[in-house]
């Protein structure tokens, strides 16, 4: 197949491309499919069972982006909290400086 790109209006070009997106997608799910039965069957071959989580979403790591309780709060500014982890804010590294200890802003 070929096309002359060129010559094509530029909505029929659109609606070219258009197709082909949707086609490739079909492609590509028909494809899944049969390397999906694939796995089953070479599994099943073997005795061992396959477990195959078809969402599309890639599992993540529990703890990325989990919130960590504050574990320290400073006294002239009770919004400012600190979880113990990571830099330490600039608050506590005052406090620090002027011979404070950390345990002092324990909640």
């Amino acid at each position: 197949m070929t096309e002359n790109f060129s010559n094509m209006a530029l909505h029929e070009l659109a609606e070219f491309v258009q197709k082909a997106e949707k086609a490739l997608a079909e492609k590509m799910k028909s494809e899944r499919r049969n390397v999906l039965l694939q796995i089953k069957e070479l599994a099943d071959s073997i005795g061992v069972t396959v477990t195959i989580h078809e969402d599309g979403n890639k599992s993540t790591s529990s703890r990325k982006g989990s919130k960590v309780p504050a574990k320290y709060r400073n006294p002239s500014n009770p919004d400012q909290t600190w979880s113990g982890r990571g830099v330490k804010p600039v608050w506590l590294r005052e406090q620090l400086e002027k011979g404070r200890k950390t345990d002092d802003f324990l909640i």
